[in-house]
């Protein structure tokens, strides 16, 4: 009898033992469908930079993350050894960016052309994604103000401060269609409260597109190109082109460039660049981009 109730004891616990047995083994094989599973993966570093080259990127600066931005333009190569090729004559402005969250940033400046001040902030709504539920490409909205501090000369005309002020808005569609290749479409509207003649538009439209071609781990060769809509045909102004190369060097990233836009920032360079590609009109400049981690990172 003592035998029989061991028995049944012994096959109780080796019946638990089984179950929990198959069980474990049930919750591993889960864990490992689980793992075969296609995982939704963002998609980043379609740009060196947060800026293509004048132009914003699809990429935004990480969270907790201060960009100290050094933007320098010489003058016009055409002008000849007397002005050392433009070297003789520079404008610059100096930024501060920031990483506010994983989606939006903001930035400030000030800009020697015209002594103006500008401010922007970049907000992302689609970031570009492999897998489940992915979408191909990144959509971003950015919106900003700039304010021009030189003294007024005009004594006939009243000077107002809304005259000194523009405001941009822009839409950044683009995609990181390979691992050397980047796209992006920038429609863009820039609105300036005093216009030079009745002729000139309040409101100008434009279409901008930036690229960048990988052609190292390091190096890559980007464009930056707007097509305006609407502009004064006989104001003399043209559309901005830039050509440059992006250099990272750790925490740096140097842009080396050539373009016929003086101004830094999109109402000068959208309403008031006037050099002519066509007419050796062209400019040397590089931007220097430093990141400094200002906050703690999270664990």
């Amino acid at each position: 009898m003592m035998r029989y109730y061991k028995f049944i004891i012994l096959t109780i616990v080796l019946s638990i033992s089984i179950v929990n047995l198959f069980a474990q083994e049930e919750d591993l094989l889960s864990l490992v469908g689980e793992d075969n599973k296609p995982q939704k993966e963002f998609v980043n570093y379609s740009f060196k930079s947060s800026r293509v080259i004048m132009s914003h990127s699809m990429e935004l600066i990480r969270p907790g993350v201060m960009d100290l931005r050094i933007l320098h333009r010489f003058g016009n190569i055409n002008k000849g050894a007397y002005e050392f090729f433009g070297l003789d004559n520079a404008t610059m402005r100096l930024g501060f960016d920031f990483g506010l969250t994983k989606n939006l940033m903001a930035g400030f400046g000030r800009s020697t052309n015209k002594k103006e001040l500008d401010a922007f902030a970049k907000y992302r709504l689609i970031h570009q994604s492999k897998g489940p539920k992915s979408l191909p490409f990144s959509l971003l909205v950015t919106g900003g103000a700039s304010l021009t501090t030189l003294k007024n000369t005009d004594t006939t005309q009243k000077n107002y401060f809304s005259s000194r002020m523009g405001y941009y808005g822009q839409i950044i569609i683009g995609s990181k269609i390979s691992e050397s290749f980047s796209l992006q479409f920038m429609p863009t509207v820039v609105h300036r409260n005093l216009v030079p003649t009745a002729d000139d538009p309040n409101d100008l439209l434009a279409v901008g597109i930036g690229t960048r071609l990988k052609l190292s781990n390091r190096i890559s060769l980007n464009v930056d190109y707007y097509y305006r809509l609407n502009q004064n045909v006989n104001d003399g102004t043209q559309n901005p082109l830039s050509i440059g190369f992006d250099i990272e060097t750790g925490g740096h990233v140097f842009q080396l460039h050539f373009t016929n836009a003086v101004g830094m920032n999109e109402k000068v360079f959208l309403l008031e660049t006037t050099n002519n590609w066509g007419k050796g009109d062209i400019q040397f400049g590089f931007n220097i981009s430093r990141s400094f981690q200002i906050k703690k990172k999270k664990s």
